[in-house]
């Protein structure tokens, strides 16, 4: 049986395809975010901050008393942001890359929004026939849009 080269999320096992000036970033998205949009930015002077993997706490931990009367430890519910940038002007945007949200993303996404509402939080992708970086949700609404107009078409033949 072959051995798959690529994890469940479709990311390279091998980190030459996602590593860039000596660093292995998660994905290659995550490596080509901060390679052509974030460095150029930074050398302009737009971006005058990028830290990279940033934690942040959706949920403290606690304890609980379970069935049996035993207390109970509950870890806490993290979150790894790919980038939080600092502007020229002083507002930041955390952002996530993405080529894929499951369920799990999802549901994070749905508690930092809850626990962080004036953060600037974006998740983009790259999608080439949308023309380069776009937000997420966005090519999901351009993709269901293109499925829908394909779909008319293939009716009206």
């Amino acid at each position: 049986m072959e051995k798959k080269n690529r994890t469940k999320f479709n990311v390279s096992k091998n980190p030459a395809d996602r590593t860039y000036d000596g660093v292995v970033y998660d994905s290659k998205a995550e490596m080509l975010f901060y390679r052509d949009i974030v460095l150029p930015r930074l050398a302009s002077g737009e971006i005058i901050e990028c830290r990279k993997q940033v934690p942040f706490i959706l949920q403290e931990a606690f304890r609980r008393v379970d069935k049996d009367g035993k207390d109970v430890a509950v870890r806490k519910i993290d979150y790894v942001a790919d980038y939080e940038i600092t502007y020229r002007d002083g507002s930041k945007q955390v952002i996530d890359t993405k080529g894929f949200a499951d369920s799990v993303a999802l549901m994070k996404r749905k508690m930092f929004w809850f626990k962080y509402p004036d953060v600037d939080y974006r998740w983009i992708t790259y999608s080439k026939i949308d023309g380069g970086w776009v937000d997420y949700d966005d090519l999901k609404k351009a993709r269901k849009e293109r499925k829908k107009l394909k779909q008319a078409q293939t009716k009206g033949r």
